[in-house]
């Protein structure tokens, strides 16, 4: 296992850790299990008719709606003080017509504080004052829509999938109006929610879930009118009644959004030999989304030849390992109701496969470069049945990609890159029971268009298919879930693309040691199965998590989603222990621990992680956290990258983090890592970041990252002529000493509430020195035959070669050593100018360069990446959105 692999071990365990919640700041001694949803005492809320004109959205809250309707003013703290009355006065109304549900809040400030107003981007709490609306609207007790406003007018919205706060879908973006109105230590807010960006069941009498809440970051303070308690489980499925509303009139809920974008893009050193490469060009394109509603419970998007021009570009990077990196998602119409398509426990669908660069490389001196394959078309079917049935599907077609080709003297040809491939993805959940349990399956597809013989055959598999059933049972309102996922996966192509998919690093069947795979040439599939089994507890003192889980050797979901290696079964125990009253020195604080063992399916032991953990809140609202991990010595079938086992030395880590209260306009944080292991290789890190806001439409942060590392155990090289030992095969190792600086930074400049200029840069460097090069001596070995000693020697040619001499055998290598700069930027005017509507100008730079040096970075590298040659991109984007 690579250094690499083990900081992504330990992150999975971290986020598993922190997976279980925290006590927020200023609960009470008690500790009471979450009760049955049916048990819990609900207030009722009731929703008024609005009998003349609707209300004008202006905030103001003078319209003669506002005088008939019910008003509610019962908050209760929990943040600092769990269970005492809110601060200040909260007061909140319901009112609806035939088209929309509308709220009204009088929100009055403790003493003579001036609200705190600050105008961000959309999505953005930041810390300004908010009133957050949760509406259940199919009254199933697990999901909701929440809809806030802060003080400065700035609009927030978010779904919850599943019964939980913090399980929110930021890509849920209604169309829907609020204004608010600041008067001293007072402000007003008003919303219109139409029934149209809703979905509910079909009723003769609306009975929906509510809670609302109010934010005051400035006193740390929050107040709810249905108290959930931090050390409780449960969000929706304790909301207060919301009744009144009678029948809503079911409405068509067609959407269309065409748009028209435009960019031009200029090289900064184009490559003259290359016929393809313009300096200057320019494109212009035109598509666009629909969404129908199926009913009141069902929504159809679609889109035709989509644009993403506005989408922040990847961040830079430099990955020494044998498995590809999936960047998050980004892009609008695949990150909207993703969570109906994601899987419980393994990625099976991950949506940055479709449209992904083409992975055929053509033999040619000059090919046109293709950045992206065409998505002809997409469409998804996603909501939520009155039966409680959540439905997910989503189908998307990219066309085949040919690119142009030229070889010398003067041939020019063209040559398919990709072929045209549809994707497919069905998932289905029902909701069961008093306690909402869940029961599902999740089936993915993808099928390529592909001639028997061609190059691409030899590639890529024909087809792929994917099927997990997955279930949570839960008990206790929650406070217990048994989950799991049993699935199977299947690949089928031409026996040349089966043989290379055997040889993938998520396989590597054929590793000469290894008694329980093996390859089959002639083989024209690849089947394997997954399981993964658990319990957890998740509500009290005493939380904790165990789960015993296999991936077969010829599992495989690399077509439509993501797995790094297969062949691991194993088991992870994680508990923890947490105390909620406050002390003289701590809010809340936890200690916990987490142990995770793996083997192969050959019964090799490869993974043994050994973890503590422990976070604090501080009576000032700062937050420390510290880890320490140790690895014993393992055996690794994937280090050699396809040959005999490897011995991992035994290595440790200890990660820390500061953070100051996040509810103050200034904030900053701390992450630093130490760690060693028994092989001489080491890490230092240190990563942090500051975030200010100077004015109240200005937000300033700095994300920087500095690495100083060395593995002692880089793979560099398989070559022939090994000893039996090791199979005929050399297998060759580095120690390679890494340093990376970066500094992430972004400029938000909100000229109004839906004007706003937000800029990213990241400037980057990182450098690599390959050194003690040698090869695995024997099967199982912890050491290597470093060249230079034992008879061999190894001289260095400048910057062009490295040359080993081993009795009579002498073979060259190449001189990796590398210094990368790089830098990427994005800057994005958004103008929402009418509602649903959207104005796009973009300019984005991708700058960057490579020497062959192994040179420490240092500061002046980032200086380095800014003056580089590179790239420049700029774009401009409408959309109208037409609702009917």
């Amino acid at each position: 296992m690579s250094a690499a692999f083990r900081a992504t071990i330990i992150r999975c365990c971290v986020a598993s850790a922190l997976a279980l919640p925290l006590a927020a700041p200023g609960t009470q001694a008690q500790q009471p299990s979450a009760p049955r949803a049916d048990s819990i005492s609900r207030p009722t809320l009731r929703a008024t008719a609005s009998r003349g004109a609707a209300p004008k959205i202006d905030g103001r809250l003078d319209d003669v709606a506002w005088r008939d309707a019910a008003w509610i003013s019962s908050f209760t703290q929990r943040e600092p003080n769990e269970g005492s009355p809110a601060g200040g006065r909260t007061e909140v109304a319901f009112v609806f017509d035939d088209e929309a549900i509308y709220v009204g809040a009088r929100l009055a400030s403790p003493g003579d504080e001036p609200v705190r107003a600050l105008v961000t981007r959309r999505d953005r709490e930041g810390s300004s004052e908010q009133l957050v609306v949760s509406l259940d609207t199919y009254h199933d007790r697990r999901t909701a829509y929440s809809f806030g406003i802060t003080a400065a007018g700035v609009r927030i919205d978010y779904f919850h999938a599943g019964d939980a706060q913090g399980n929110r879908d930021y890509s849920y973006d209604p169309v829907w109006e609020a204004e608010t109105q600041v008067t001293g230590a007072n402000w007003t807010a008003e919303m219109r929610i139409p029934f149209t960006q809703l979905r509910f069941n079909n009723g003769t009498e609306q009975a929906w879930g509510v809670n609302v809440a109010r934010i005051i970051p400035a006193r740390n303070e929050e107040a709810y009118l249905v108290l959930v308690r931090r050390n409780e489980t449960g969000w929706a499925s304790r909301f207060a009644e919301l009744s009144g509303l009678g029948r809503i009139a079911a409405s068509r809920r067609v959407e269309l959004v065409p748009y028209i974008a435009s960019s031009a893009k200029m090289l900064g050193a184009p490559d003259a030999r290359n016929p393809f490469v313009k300096k200057n060009s320019a494109e212009a394109r035109v598509g666009g989304d629909v969404k129908v509603g199926l009913g009141s419970s069902l929504t159809l998007d679609a889109t035709i030849n989509p644009d993403f021009g506005q989408v922040e570009a990847d961040p830079a990077e430099v990955n020494l390992s044998a498995f590809e990196t999936v960047f998050p998602e980004r892009r609008p119409f695949f990150v909207e109701g993703s969570q109906l398509l994601r899987a419980n426990q393994l990625s099976f669908f991950v949506s940055r496969r479709i449209g992904q660069a083409p992975r055929f490389v053509p033999s040619a001196d000059y090919a046109e470069k293709i950045q992206n394959t065409t998505i002809l078309g997409a469409a998804k079917i996603t909501g939520r049945l009155p039966s409680g049935l959540s439905v997910g599907v989503l189908g998307a077609l990219t066309g085949e990609e040919s690119a142009r080709t030229f070889t010398a003297p003067g041939t020019f040809g063209r040559d398919i890159v990709e072929p045209r491939t549809g994707f497919g993805v069905v998932r289905l959940q029902q909701e069961f029971g008093a306690a909402r349990s869940t029961a599902g399956v999740i089936l993915t597809g993808v099928r390529r268009d592909l001639e028997t013989g061609s190059s691409l055959a030899d590639l890529l598999p024909r087809e792929a298919l994917g099927a997990a059933a997955e279930w949570q049972l839960r008990f206790k309102g929650g406070e217990y879930v048994a989950f799991g996922t049993v699935g199977f996966t299947r690949v089928r192509g031409d026996s040349t693309a089966i043989l290379r998919l055997q040889q993938a690093p998520a396989h590597y069947f054929g590793r000469p040691d290894a008694d329980h795979v093996s390859i089959d040439p002639a083989s024209n599939s690849v089947s394997g199965t997954f399981t993964n089994i658990g319990m957890s507890k998740n509500a009290g003192k005493w939380l904790w998590q165990g789960n015993v889980y296999g991936e077969s050797p010829g599992l495989d979901i690399n077509d439509a989603g993501r797995i790094g290696s297969a062949d691991d079964r194993g088991f992870n125990v994680l508990g923890r222990y947490r105390r909620t009253v406050p002390g003289k020195l701590f809010r809340s604080w936890d200690i916990g621990a987490n142990n995770f063992n793996e083997w192969n399916y050959g019964g090799v032991k490869q993974l043994t992680l050994l973890q503590a953990f422990s976070n604090q809140i501080w009576r000032n609202f700062w937050q420390t956290g510290i880890t320490a991990t140790y690895f014993p010595r393992s055996f690794q079938d994937a280090l050699t990258r396809g040959g005999p086992l490897m011995g991992l030395g035994a290595s440790w880590s200890v990660n820390g983090n500061l953070a100051t209260n996040p509810a103050r306009k200034t904030q900053w944080r701390l992450t630093p890592t130490f760690g060693a292991d028994e092989m001489d290789g080491w890490t230092a890190a240190l990563s942090g970041g500051v975030s200010v806001r100077p004015g109240t439409r200005i937000e300033l942060s700095v994300d920087p990252a500095y690495a100083h590392f060395v593995n002692p155990r880089q793979f560099f090289a398989n070559l022939a002529g090994g000893s039996p030992a090791t199979f005929g095969r050399r297998y060759l190792f580095s120690y390679i000493e890494r340093s990376e600086l970066s500094a992430r930074l972004r400029v938000n400049y909100a000229l109004g509430t839906d004007l706003t200029l937000e800029t990213y840069a990241e400037p980057f460097a990182s450098t690599g020195r390959f050194y003690r090069i040698g090869e695995l001596p024997a099967a199982r070995s912890y050491s290597l035959r470093e060249y230079g000693t034992d008879g061999t020697t190894l001289a260095r040619f400048g910057n062009d070669s490295l040359v080993v001499t081993d009795g009579a055998t002498r073979f060259r290598l190449p001189v990796r050593d590398f210094n990368i700069v790089s830098f990427r930027s994005n800057m994005v005017l958004r103008w929402e100018w009418r509602p649903g509507s959207t104005a796009y100008v973009v300019w984005q730079q991708n700058r960057g360069e490579q020497r062959t040096a192994g040179t420490l970075v240092r500061p002046g590298s980032l200086y380095d990446a800014l003056t580089s040659t590179g790239d420049n991109v700029f774009a401009v984007k409408l959309n109208y959105w037409l609702p009917f």
